[in-house]
């Protein structure tokens, strides 16, 4: 499935919708080029599940761990992860134990180590805009984004 988003606005909204259809426990990989809006989308998706503080990249620190009301929210960026084995120092893996929701900025740096995604988003420039593709990766991933198209799939303004 692909979606169209007009602004930064657009994108978090869109991104709210999606953290409503989220299966528990969901990996969540996030690709793109620098600027794409990828914090940009996991900002929105902490906003509708009550995260009322900052939303800051974790490029620096790579990993920023959000405890919400019903869920904990893990948000990696590993751009600048020089080795995937280097994963076993942030603690990651403890959080993918089907109860922590993670959103992962640059999987590919992560490769061997991460486990598969269950929804993939390619997030592409198109002039002013973005483009957002979803792949899914088993029956409630597609069931999640299916909800998300059901919702709206044209372009969001």
């Amino acid at each position: 499935m692909e979606i169209t988003v007009a602004s930064e606005e657009a994108m978090r909204a869109l991104a709210g919708r999606f953290a409503s259809a989220l299966p528990r426990g969901a990996i969540v990989y996030l690709r793109g080029p620098l600027g794409a809006g990828k914090t940009t989308f996991v900002r929105g998706v902490l906003e509708a599940l009550g995260h009322t503080g900052a939303v800051h990249s974790p490029t620096y620190t790579l990993l920023e761990t959000y405890d919400l009301a019903d869920t904990v929210v893990c948000h990696c960026d590993l751009y600048r992860l020089t080795d995937p084995a280097d994963l076993e120092y942030l603690g990651l893996r403890e959080r993918f134990d089907g109860a922590a929701l993670c959103f992962i900025e640059w999987p590919e740096k992560g490769a061997g180590e991460l486990p598969p995604a269950d929804i993939e988003i390619e997030i592409a420039y198109a002039d002013s805009a973005r483009r957002l593709r979803f792949t899914t990766h088993g029956a409630a991933a597609r069931d999640a984004v299916a909800r998300l198209a059901a919702r709206g799939r044209r372009t969001t303004e």
